[in-house]
């Protein structure tokens, strides 16, 4: 049953902050050819983690409803550095920098894309032909005066910190981007809105339809506040192992649930999605349920089926205490030769911040060894154990004390 253009325009909605211009999407969508669609990537970091594939998950879904999406791999911007929300200008890359980020990025992106519907391109195929007076021609359509309506270049300027010239340049070469590639729609976050909206006006100059912008938002972490970030240590990088992204999932909120359900899941509807949480809302469904079926999907779409399922049985196992705890990571502890009492073992084993932490939660009966409480706070370890430590219901490791 083919989609109707109402059905593709809910699901390219769905979870987008912005669709500039709604209409001419849907104009666009009417035509009934394959519409061109282009992310940017600026190979500044070689591993990705789930908020870069908030961008690759609304690829795939143009794809699923017929369209080309084209990969953009920055490596001619990247050696500009993008300016976007910093407050300083950021170091540029070397070439060398950039192609050895940029191979680790194909390996990663078919994990959640088509290969058989997504081209790979590097921005230097043609910024590489264009000489000084094509850049010069490139920079004077657009004025000084616009490009400090930018709101980082803008608070910078205020605060009489420096702009170098060549970031007034990104943003031109981002959006002839879309000229070169003849671009229908372009995703990007919503840091990226105002070199987005470049693109629409440098097509528009080269007799071009200017391009649909959708931006998405950016994914909060693991913390349910800043966005995420690998700096911050709130991220699940899709290259972690199974268990580990299982394990992670599991420590989110239930208020991100929701939010990471409606930008990362490709198995709940929004039309599932909203009977659940009445579900829950009713008391007839465990939110931990619904995020065990989340951290699944996740762990499926980076390690397929067997390896998620085996680690949702390894979360099980060191949550509940039974079951086979063998898909566990082992993780290996250093201790003195006398051992370490189980609240240094806590803290050497990454479980709590600090020893009076793992005091408290001694005190609170919220600690287990291998699935049995720990009444003892003086029981202590000694090189040669293994089994699983156990903080709280959603904090575990299964580790090796060595000397």
């Amino acid at each position: 049953m083919s989609t109707s253009v109402q059905e593709a325009l809910d699901l390219i909605a769905r979870g987008a902050d912005e669709i500039i211009k709604l209409e001419e999407l849907e104009a666009r969508l009417k035509l009934g050819r394959p519409l061109r669609i282009k992310a940017g990537f600026d190979p500044t970091a070689p591993d990705l983690h789930l908020g870069h594939t908030v961008l690759l998950n609304k690829m795939r879904q143009f794809q699923d409803l017929g369209h080309q999406v084209i990969f953009l791999i920055g490596d001619f911007t990247g050696m500009i550095g993008d300016p976007s929300g910093k407050n300083a200008t950021r170091k540029a890359l070397t070439r060398e920098d950039v192609l050895a980020n940029a191979e680790t990025y194909a390996e990663q992106v078919f994990k959640v894309l088509d290969k058989s519907r997504t081209e790979v391109r590097f921005n230097s195929e043609w910024f590489g032909q264009m000489g000084a007076a094509d850049m010069i021609r490139l920079a004077a359509q657009h004025t000084v005066a616009r490009m400090l309506e930018r709101d980082d270049f803008a608070k910078r300027y205020a605060g009489q910190q420096p702009i170098a010239i060549h970031e007034f340049l990104y943003p031109l070469v981002q959006g002839y981007d879309s000229v070169a590639l003849k671009c229908d729609v372009e995703l990007g976050g919503t840091d990226q809105k105002f070199n987005l909206l470049m693109g629409r006006g440098l097509q528009e100059h080269h007799g071009q339809p200017p391009q649909i912008v959708l931006t998405m938002p950016l994914l909060e972490g693991l913390d349910g506040v800043a966005k995420m970030s690998k700096s911050l240590g709130n991220y699940i990088g899709i290259n972690e192992p199974a268990i580990d992204i299982v394990t992670k999932a599991m420590k989110i909120d239930d208020t991100l649930m929701w939010r990471w359900i409606d930008l990362l899941s490709f198995e709940i509807s929004i039309a599932e999605a909203a009977r659940l949480k009445q579900e829950i809302d009713a008391g007839q469904l465990n939110p931990r349920d619904l995020k065990l079926r989340l951290a699944r999907e996740l762990a499926a779409r980076f390690h397929g089926a067997a390896a998620a399922e085996t680690a949702v049985e390894g979360w099980n196992a060191a949550v509940r205490g039974e079951g086979d705890l063998s898909s566990l990571p082992l993780t290996d502890v250093t201790v003195p030769a006398e051992g370490l009492r189980i609240a240094a073992l806590l803290t050497a084993a990454g479980l709590t911040p600090s020893n009076s932490e793992a005091n408290r939660k001694l005190k609170e009966r919220a600690v287990k060894v291998d699935g049995q409480v720990v009444e003892d706070a003086q029981l202590t370890f000694a090189p040669g154990f293994e089994g699983v430590l156990t903080v709280g219901k959603r904090t575990f490791a299964r580790v090796r004390l060595i000397s």
